[in-house]
């Protein structure tokens, strides 16, 4: 996904916790957990869901490296209730540890 736009403010949440990113944010690079990226521009909000990723923060710029990423208004609501049922019940019928996290990871 390639998006270029100026926002207001940036959610997400890091391996060491949630942070906003507001205009001149310090420079950092971290992981980023599978979270929702929250987005706030022009009095818009959009979602961006990531499934676990890597960013950089420098200079008012933020760039998010991502394998599957998939922006809210993307997302087919009745595939996506069909997909958490399918998992949900899915992760009530595993046994043994390696089998319930891969459950889980998939539930996300």
């Amino acid at each position: 996904m390639i998006w270029d736009s100026e926002v207001k403010e940036i959610i997400l949440s890091t391996n060491s916790g949630q942070i906003g990113i507001l205009p001149n944010h310090a420079s950092i690079a971290s992981a980023v957990d599978i979270c929702l990226l929250r987005i706030r521009r022009n009095g818009q909000r959009l979602t961006v869901d990531l499934m676990g990723s890597f960013t950089r923060i420098s200079n008012n710029k933020i760039t998010i490296l991502e394998n599957d990423a998939k922006i809210s208004t993307d997302i087919d609501p009745q595939e996506a209730k069909q997909t958490l049922e399918i998992d949900e019940d899915n992760l009530s019928r595993v046994e043994g540890k390696r089998p319930a996290i891969e459950s889980n990871l998939a539930l996300r």
